[in-house]
């Protein structure tokens, strides 16, 4: 392989949500690109007239541009090309390499349960091999004419060398009796027409390559190399789905996920390097190569996603862009509209960036301190909210007052002289502080959360919790 040449595609079907296998595909495919200088081209396999929507069609937009996963050429769209995929089913049939079959639906089904009844492959017979004379009444299909002796062999990049008999793989249809073409010949079309070097894509494939390969042979076509990525499992091993918690990829937007995080667990689906398991994505295209990738099924772990890939990924990302982040998500959430320039963002993502695994539990975080009134959580009440705190939350008050400035270090240090004065513990007077100030037990840094809230807030909420303390 020389740099520069190499040529591979992500290809998705619009007739749904964008999910992890698709997205898994995709980034395998855009790192081996970028790693020796490829290409990678965006094809949309919208030949499914009846399933296939615009809107599904911009999902794969919108999810492949935020996981950055920027395409070199495309989007293609298979729609637009019908008359070459007719040509060339045509040519097939003139050179006598594919037949026109008379069959109609309900004869090949009693066919088929004929085969299984007798426990034979249900494959085509091949009845109309032969055939010649029209069927009034009936439009025909093409079928392409399958070698039926010997092997097909693929030395693919990741699975090895697998090898399937001929017998095995029966004429499959190249053109419905609507003109629409199918799955197996738009796509060696395709592959061939656009210079695809490499095609890399689920295991699910396999089985059809073989017959993709044959089609390729009919044309006299140098096959691309394949390499078939294993099945991504859930954490029970049986297949990936909706039950696990696998969703639309931008359902993972959505949800707080940061896109690197995501680049980051979907290529470590059956890719590793060494002992690390964080990675950014400039590093990914510096160290992932293909031959790296291991044949065994992958357990998609969404636990690991969230805990650990994403949470180190929010801690390592830029403050400046986590704010603007943390603004977006506090919108859409119907928390608070902050501008870019809030200086109240910054506040907050320092301060929730180390114990925030996600966007939105940052934004939930935020939550008190943007809102007007606390919401106080009873248990918390409870706790610390005891009669002898009102006289603390008072005191602090008087000192918060005093300051000449709010900065935090000055914040943090009358809650310091506080406890000392009194000879308590800081957690005596920061505790009640919390409470009082946010409603919960648990929040940002007491400093942090006094900066966002502003001085007269601050007093506003630290009256209010000592009222509540008196009872």
């Amino acid at each position: 392989m020389t740099d520069g040449k190499l040529r591979v595609r992500f290809a998705p079907s619009p007739t749904g949500f964008m999910h992890i296998g698709n997205a898994r595909t995709a980034v395998v495919n855009w790192l081996y690109a970028r790693r020796h200088g490829g290409t990678f081209v965006l094809r949309i396999e919208d030949t499914d007239r009846e399933r296939s929507t615009q809107e599904a069609v911009q999902v794969i937009y919108d999810s492949l541009r935020w996981l950055g996963l920027d395409w070199d050429e495309g989007p293609y769209l298979q729609s637009e090309r019908f008359e070459l995929y007719r040509r060339r089913a045509e040519e097939l049939v003139e050179r006598g390499l594919a037949y026109r079959c008379w069959c109609t639906p309900d004869e090949l089904e009693e066919r088929r349960k004929q085969a299984l009844a007798e426990k034979r492959n249900p494959k085509y017979d091949g009845r109309c091999r032969t055939r010649t004379e029209p069927r009034e009444g009936v439009r025909p299909v093409i079928r392409f004419r399958m070698p039926e002796t010997g092997t097909t062999a693929i030395q693919d990049l990741i699975q090895g060398e697998v090898v399937t008999a001929n017998e095995e793989l029966d004429d499959l249809v190249l053109r419905r009796a609507d003109g629409a073409p199918t799955y197996n010949f738009t796509v060696v079309i395709d592959d061939h027409d656009m210079a695809i070097t490499h095609v890399v894509r689920g295991a699910d494939h396999l089985s059809n390559t073989f017959r993709q390969v044959q089609i390729y042979r009919a044309f006299g076509w140098d096959t691309p190399a394949f390499g078939h990525l294993s099945l991504i499992l859930g954490p029970d091993r049986t297949k990936l789905s909706k039950r696990h918690g696998a969703v639309s990829v931008l359902q993972y937007r959505d949800d707080g996920y940061l896109p690197e995080a995501m680049v980051n667990a979907l290529t470590r689906l059956g890719w590793s390097h060494g002992d690390e398991e964080v990675f950014t994505v400039e590093e990914l295209v510096r160290l992932f190569d293909l031959p790296d990738v291991g044949k065994a099924p992958a357990i998609f772990d969404f636990e690991k996603l969230r805990n650990k890939y994403n949470a180190e990924h929010v801690r390592r990302a830029d403050p400046g862009r986590m704010g603007g982040l943390l603004a977006a998500t506090l919108e859409r959430l119907g928390i608070a509209r902050l501008t870019a320039d809030d200086p109240r963002l910054a506040l907050l993502t320092g301060g929730l960036r180390e114990r925030s695994r996600t966007l939105v539990e940052m934004a939930e975080a935020s939550r008190p301190l943007l809102v007007e009134d606390v919401a106080f959580d009873e248990a918390a009440v409870k706790k610390h909210l005891k009669a002898d705190a009102a006289d603390v939350l008072r005191a602090l008050g008087e000192r918060i007052a005093a300051l000449a400035g709010f900065e935090r270090p000055a914040l943090a240090r009358a809650i310091e002289e506080l406890a000392a004065a009194r000879g308590i513990g800081m957690g005596k007077v920061a505790q009640p502080a919390r409470v009082a100030l946010t409603g919960t037990a648990v929040s940002p840094p007491i400093d942090v959360v006094m900066a966002v809230l502003g001085r007269e807030q601050v007093l506003r909420r630290l009256e209010a919790g000592a009222r509540k303390a008196a009872g």
